[in-house]
């Protein structure tokens, strides 16, 4: 949940709409105020997908979603919520990098050396559940964004109802009937008939 964020939501924001406009400097002021929470954030997500070895390559998602977000330059930025909600979708599409790359390589590609320890940011068993699920995702994006924006704020984001509601400028109750129907289309989608 981004409720407990340190840094005022109002602080937060203005150096968002600073950087939209163009000032690099105003994202080195970000930073420093929503790193812990990017760090919780990639936390919640390795604990979800590599289970109780959830520390290492914990900061790795971090960074690496960081320098996905530096690189949104046609993002107009409006508001803390709407932040975490693309720092969730820059964080899933790093794990799903990573799943990938576990994927190939079981298959022989990727055959440069490197320790695994240093790049499994996803368990082997659940690299296959991850890149389904993000299959999944997609698939129900293109038949509904915004069911697709609600998952990734609800689920990979951790927003509340009421910060995916702000950062999606919808109200409450409809973000709630979009979870729900959200949920029943992955499931029957993840599970089959």
């Amino acid at each position: 949940m981004i409720g407990a964020m340190s840094g005022a939501p109002g602080d937060v924001t203005q150096l968002l709409i600073e950087f939209g406009r163009g000032d690099g400097a105003a994202l080195e002021r970000l930073m420093p105020l929503v790193y812990d929470e990017l760090h919780q954030l990639a936390r919640s997500h390795r604990y979800r997908w590599r289970g109780h070895e959830a520390a290492p390559g914990t900061t790795s998602i971090v960074h690496e979603a960081y320098l996905r977000l530096v690189d949104q330059d046609h993002v107009d930025w409006r508001s803390r919520s709407q932040f975490y909600c693309i720092a969730s979708r820059a964080m899933r599409s790093v794990l799903v990098d990573n799943a990938r790359a576990h994927g190939a390589h079981k298959r022989g590609g990727d055959r440069r050396r490197v320790s695994t320890d240093d790049v499994v940011l996803v368990s082997r068993e659940r690299s296959q559940e991850l890149i389904d699920l993000d299959e999944a995702l997609t698939r129900l994006a293109a038949a509904d964004e915004e069911l697709g924006s609600v998952v990734e704020c609800r689920f990979f984001g951790g927003l509340t109802v009421e910060e995916t509601a702000a950062a999606l400028s919808m109200s409450p109750a409809t973000v709630k009937r979009r979870w729900s129907l959200a949920q029943a289309w992955l499931y029957k989608e993840l599970k089959g008939d």
